[in-house]
């Protein structure tokens, strides 16, 4: 897949209607309606002031939550647009309706250096369909669309695709930099490339080590998905995480990377708990698990055999936490990669959901070089899947 996109700064603005796929899916409170974080609606300004700047028209739009094509008055973007306005410091006019008359007509009276919002995109169930005639009526406002939701492009929606086919596409500088980061280091890594990948199931990462298994040099794995790699290796896993179905493909990777020449570093020691609670009392493990207690963190053998693995490395991508690390009391080991990876020196990239939780509230969030904006689009960026909100941009 070629990451060579045009950008903003390829196009030629000045005067057109922008269409702005944003991604405002913002976290708020379920009574009030506040927004409890603006970090997505922040990190959509650096785009907008430069359309703006431009002497562009900008028509933003975004989807939030999950309506499923019902009128959701909870799920209402209007309060989106009332933070943007304080953050840009000027007024964000916001339709009340997506393709409507008032859509349509505030599209068309919109002048330049000015910017509005449509209503929640996935008001509409032909949004998520890639409807042509939505993609189509949505393209009608705009001379130009423009790509800044990251956290989408793995959807072929009709705002994040469909609308390509009737606008010429460019990427925004959020999704710009995910696609220079994220690019070149799965296409062109410094080396050592470092893989470090956790969370709870082999079965959410299969193509994700498959796909790293041709690129990185070393591979490291923690979280819930190792205990079914130790299994298939004979080792004992008490009453760990296990995906039975999936001890075959353990196997397979585990002699894939001995083939390829690529280290593939699991647990040696672990903390764990007789159940599933933030206040279980941990229990150190040596290799074996006991029976009746099951794996909720890596020990610090491992923590310290892993550290050792990511100094010196050239790039380290890591996806997924080392243990239950919202249980503080399981939360070491994914504070000692978190550590390691910061102080390494490499180029540092770390895939959305929650191993960008775990770097954000352990306070290292500063100290990498990347974090992804996007959970599901990261992961399947490491999958080395087409993704068509990609595709669908003009190359450079």
């Amino acid at each position: 897949m070629n990451y060579n996109k045009k950008t903003v700064y390829d196009a030629d603005v000045k005067g057109k209607k922008v269409l702005l796929r944003c991604d405002f899916n913002v976290p708020q409170n379920k009574e009030t309606g506040e927004i409890t974080s603006d970090k997505r609606i922040v990190a959509a300004i650096p785009t907008i002031r430069y359309l703006l700047d431009q002497g562009a028209a900008v028509i933003a739009c975004s989807h939030l939550g999950k309506p499923k094509g019902e009128w959701k008055t909870k799920l209402t973007l209007a309060p989106v647009a009332k933070r943007l306005s304080e953050l840009l410091g000027q007024e964000v006019i916001f339709a009340s309706d997506i393709i409507g008359e008032d859509a349509q007509a505030k599209a068309a009276a919109l002048q330049p250096g000015q910017i509005m919002l449509l209503e929640n995109l996935r008001f509409d169930i032909r949004e998520e369909k890639n409807g042509a005639d939505f993609a189509k009526a949505l393209a009608d406002m705009a001379e130009l669309f423009v790509s800044d939701a990251f956290g989408t492009v793995h959807r072929a929606h009709a705002s994040t695709a469909g609308v390509a086919a009737y606008l010429p596409a460019y990427s925004g500088l959020l999704v710009d930099k995910e696609l220079s980061i994220m690019g070149k280091a799965l296409a062109d890594p410094k080396r050592p490339f470092v893989a470090v990948l956790g969370g709870a199931k082999v079965s959410d990462k299969i193509a994700v080590i498959n796909n790293l298994l041709e690129k990185a040099d070393t591979i490291i794995i923690g979280g819930g998905m190792a205990y079914t790699f130790l299994k298939a290796q004979g080792k004992s896993i008490g009453k760990s995480l296990l995906e039975e179905d999936r001890l075959d493909y353990a196997r397979e990777m585990i002699q894939k990377a001995a083939d390829r020449g690529v280290k593939f570093l699991l647990p040696v020691d672990h903390l764990c708990a007789a159940e599933f609670a933030a206040d279980a009392q941990p229990v150190a493990a040596e290799e074996n698990i006991p029976d009746g207690l099951m794996g909720m963190d890596i020990g610090p053998k491992t923590a310290a055999l892993y550290a050792e693995a990511v100094k010196g490395a050239g790039t380290i991508v890591w996806n997924g936490p080392m243990g239950v690390f919202e249980f503080d009391a399981f939360a070491g080991g994914t504070k000692a990669m978190a550590k390691a990876i910061s102080e390494s020196g490499a180029i540092t990239i770390v895939g959305g959901g929650d191993s960008a939780s775990a770097v954000e509230k352990l306070g290292f969030a500063d100290k990498v070089t990347h974090i992804s904006t996007g959970g599901g689009a990261s992961l399947e960026f490491l999958e080395g899947k087409e993704l068509p909100g990609v595709a669908c941009l003009q190359d450079k």
